[in-house]
């Protein structure tokens, strides 16, 4: 059980550049550098950009066409906008940029907004989905804290594979339903399905009611593109996992 194995579990420490990182993202510097050290990674986990205001997206750093009018409120469940950072860059005239994951279609899809828009964090969770053998793992600063068996996409209606980023997390009125618990809503998108129960295809992670477990045991190919875990599990994770969390999804 994955709630278990996360109880014995100790974290390592966070990133010696970590303060550095944040204090950078704050301060102008030499136009046009990159700033390192953001990128998410099984490592170090990532950091997370609390959207405090409206923002507009846009295809590059100071200018460029917008991409997505970013709320500060996330589109389903109201909480706070956080976003995952992939990169940050200093716009002509040495201002921080922060490189965002969007939750919208295509998966994957970003833009940048402006550092002074955000509160940055950094976090050392990160959860890995691997399809083949259809488990979900937690780690913290690169230790394997938990691990769990999942309900995966069948072939007809696959899970993506890509890094993607918890978007929002939702607390469900009936555990007993077929989702659960809770839904953690990723910035991931089927493929196929456009519109899947009155939603746009948006892929999640959540619990299993009476008739999920029902319709498929753990450790099977089964899902619309969603990943199933236990209640157990999913609780834990809606409970230490805060949105913004790196989720990276691969066939192995």
């Amino acid at each position: 059980m994955l709630v278990a194995l996360v109880a014995a579990g100790s974290a390592a420490a966070s990133p010696t550049s970590e303060r550095g990182v944040l204090e950078a993202l704050k301060t102008d510097g030499k136009p046009g550098a990159a700033i390192s050290g953001v990128r998410p990674s099984q490592a170090s986990g990532g950091y997370i950009a609390k959207v405090l205001f409206r923002v507009q997206a846009r295809r590059s750093p100071g200018h460029g066409r917008g991409v997505w009018s970013v709320p500060p409120e996330s589109l389903h469940s109201r909480n706070a906008t956080k976003l995952m950072l992939v990169s940050a860059r200093r716009d002509g005239r040495g201002r921080p940029w922060l490189k965002v994951q969007l939750p919208i279609r295509p998966s994957g899809t970003t833009g940048w907004i402006p550092a002074d828009a955000a509160l940055v964090r950094h976090t050392a969770w990160f959860l890995r989905v691997r399809l083949r053998p259809r488990t979900l793992s937690v780690l913290r600063a690169g230790r394997l804290v938990g691990r769990t068996r999942a309900v995966v996409g069948r072939p007809r209606t696959p899970t993506p594979e890509g890094l993607f980023a918890v978007y929002e997390k939702a607390r469900l009125s009936n555990p007993a339903d077929f989702l659960g618990p809770f839904a953690l809503h990723l910035t991931a998108f089927s493929k196929v399905l456009y519109n899947f129960g009155g939603g746009p295809g948006r892929v999640a992670i959540h619990g299993r009611g009476p008739e999920s477990r029902a319709d498929a045991p753990l450790g099977t190919a089964a899902s619309h593109g969603c990943i199933r875990v236990d209640n157990g599990p999913v609780r834990w994770l809606a409970g230490h996992l805060p949105a913004g969390t790196p989720v990276h999804i691969t066939r192995r």
